[in-house]
């Protein structure tokens, strides 16, 4: 992008990752705490701090990994805990909870854009300062695109996976809740198989032409 090398690229990346995996992990507390659950607020799981949702493998290493390489660039962070004990209707509430998450993005990849925008206008005054909230902007509004695209998918333990199962019947609901061992292994395959490029890509490059489009980049 634009001439970076990697460090330069990591760099401006590092704010857009950090805050698209810890505000999508904090949607997830924040939404079972209204419906009931403080689980994740007892254990200090609804903070905006990185280092309370940060999983070293899934957020660190191989998303670092995949950079390097050039590769699609896919990771975790520790999963939020939920008891849907606590719930009034634990079905209908862990969708809502699970989709709390993407929700989250899709308005995270918004506030990115007007950033970009922001960037954008202000680059030709103040190059120093515009070109790099310019590359944070499209960077932040890739990254959470990424995220909600793919927690989307119909594939349990992903969001979308947890909403399906919340919104089926019984039989079907048990059904796609017992793939959930197999989700992550799944998932490898898809993107190690190019697959899974395929299947979110396009909507992925939708919205954010869509965003930019909004602002009017």
């Amino acid at each position: 992008m634009h001439g970076l090398n990697v460090i330069q690229y990591a760099a401006v990346m590092a704010l857009p990752l950090l805050f698209a995996i810890t505000v999508h992990e904090a949607a997830h507390g924040w939404m079972a705490r209204r419906l009931g659950d403080r689980t994740a607020e007892m254990l200090g799981r609804l903070s905006l701090n990185p280092i309370r949702h940060i999983d070293p493998i899934g957020t660190i290493l191989i998303p670092g990994i995949l950079l390097i390489a050039g590769g699609f660039i896919f990771g975790w962070a520790k999963p939020v805990p939920v008891d849907p004990r606590n719930f009034a209707h634990p079905r209908r509430d862990m969708a809502a909870v699970a989709a709390a998450g993407p929700l989250a993005n899709l308005a995270m990849a918004f506030i990115w854009a007007v950033i970009a925008k922001i960037g954008l206008a202000v680059a030709p005054i103040t190059p120093w300062l515009g070109l790099p909230l310019l590359l944070m902007g499209k960077i932040g509004i890739t990254l959470n695109a990424i995220l909600m695209i793919l927690n989307l998918l119909p594939l349990p333990p992903l969001d979308g996976g947890r909403v399906l199962v919340g919104l089926l019947p019984d039989r079907l609901a048990d059904s796609v809740a017992r793939v959930e061992p197999y989700g992550l292994f799944i998932l490898v395959g898809l993107m190690i198989t190019g697959m899974l490029g395929q299947f979110i890509g396009p909507p992925i490059a939708l919205l954010e032409r869509l965003l930019m489009l909004l602002v009017g980049i």
